[in-house]
């Protein structure tokens, strides 16, 4: 029912690559709370350790290693269950941001057996701090008496969830030491205040998915996938999901098409991920309603695709011309991040994180309908000056705020807070 993720399967990092990187003040606080830590034991519990899984398995391949490089004795687990756990996960996930409908019991009972089960395999794992990463393990510290000293990272917005589960949840929740959000918009107000941590994800500037790639070598790349590389290119990356909005990005690239004619449009959406069943269905949705236009391209088996998830989304932001995120709910969005990283303007929708890194007219566009985003892709593939200007803003702004150090200074600050 669990599995630890095996050294083999993490890379080795070195934190003296990052410091060139890193703003002094956060460097210091690192080699303060490192030696204040050292050999302390951490442990990670999320669901999936795939490559291109999706953000959490992305931070923790970069994070854990980071950690272990800063002197702490750290291991990383993820849950091994049924499809019925995770389609109702699945569910949970999104009642927590709000969709109206209400969990079945069979649901909420499935949730808490599997659960028990889980947490019996973890009993003989010793650990000075659990680090609990959203809904799917969230109950694993009420059936284990190991996990004392445990914070939850949740990456989604609680602040209006479904009351019915959140009603469900609020007591597990609740004795949880630390809670970690995004933004302090997303927590809710029922958790005691002195609880609540804030602050953001981050990438690792130093991966093979945001090292610097050749426009000639994306643009080769774009080409072996089908896309005329000498037209304009518009870019989703992202799973596939109703909160991604995929049909709404369509209907915007049809809304710039009229002013564009021979804009393409790419969805970058692999699977990986056990835990999100939905998202075939909503792939297949978009193959329905593109009704086979030849210039909507939409990817999700990795198997059918001869480069790696790195490679190929790294050739997808390096190549578009414009990246979209128009999500209508959204954690954080780590590929705005990563595109932004890359010196892309990016036009995300006006929510969740997403306006946490995008600052409206500036280092990008916030959209609110689909005749606003196709209105700004339009506009930025014809203005190539304004393009340059935003992504080179875009960059700045993420170096300051978004990279890895300083979510290796944060998580040490919160552990050195637990084990105090």
């Amino acid at each position: 029912m669990i599995e630890e993720v095996k050294d083999f399967q993490i890379d080795t990092k070195e934190l003296r690559r990052y410091k060139k990187l890193t703003e002094p003040k956060i460097w210091n606080e690192i080699q303060r709370l490192s030696l204040k830590l050292k050999g302390k034991s951490i442990a990670h519990v999320n669901t999936t350790s795939h490559r291109g899984g999706g953000g959490v398995a992305e931070i923790l391949h970069s994070l854990v290693p980071l950690m272990r490089d800063a002197g702490l004795d750290v291991h990383w687990f993820k849950l091994k269950a049924s499809k019925s756990f995770f389609k109702a996960t699945k569910n949970i996930h999104d009642t927590l941001q709000g969709d109206s409908r209400n969990l079945t019991e069979e649901e909420k009972n499935l949730y808490l057996e599997e659960s028990k089960k889980i947490a019996g395999d973890f009993e003989k794992v010793q650990a000075d701090v659990w680090i609990i990463h959203d809904p799917q393990p969230l109950l694993l510290p009420n059936f284990c008496s190991s996990m004392k000293n445990s914070i939850l990272r949740i990456h989604i917005d609680l602040s209006k969830p479904n009351e019915d589960t959140w009603n469900f949840l609020f007591p597990h929740v609740a004795k949880y030491k630390k809670i970690i959000f995004s933004m302090k918009e997303y927590a809710n107000n029922r958790l005691p205040t002195d609880k609540i941590v804030i602050f953001p994800p981050a990438i690792d500037p130093l991966t093979a998915k945001n090292a610097p790639l050749k426009k000639e070598t994306a643009r080769m790349i774009l080409e072996n996938l089908g896309l005329n590389p000498g037209k304009p290119i518009v870019a989703q990356i992202s799973r596939f999901d109703v909160w991604k909005d995929p049909i709404g990005v369509v209907k915007a690239f049809y809304h710039a098409k009229k002013i564009i004619p021979d804009l393409q449009l790419v969805f970058m959406g692999l699977t990986f991920a056990s835990d999100d069943p939905e998202s075939l269905a909503a792939f297949n949705e978009i193959k329905r309603y593109a009704k086979g236009d030849p210039d909507i391209f939409a990817f999700y088996y990795p198997r059918n695709l001869q480069y790696d998830n790195n490679t190929l989304i790294n050739a997808v932001q390096t190549g578009a011309d414009v990246i979209v995120q128009k999500s209508i709910k959204e954690g954080f969005g780590l590929t705005v991040t990563e595109a932004m990283w890359k010196k892309k303007a990016v036009i995300g929708g006006n929510v969740g994180g997403i306006k946490l890194q995008i600052r409206n007219g500036y280092n990008g566009f916030l959209v609110s309908s689909e005749e606003e985003c196709g209105a700004r892709i339009a506009e930025l593939i014809k203005n190539k000056k304004l393009q340059s200007e935003m992504g080179r803003r875009a960059r700045i702004y993420v170096e300051k705020h978004f990279l890895l150090p300083r979510l290796l200074r944060d998580y040490l600050k919160i552990i050195d807070e637990v084990v105090a």
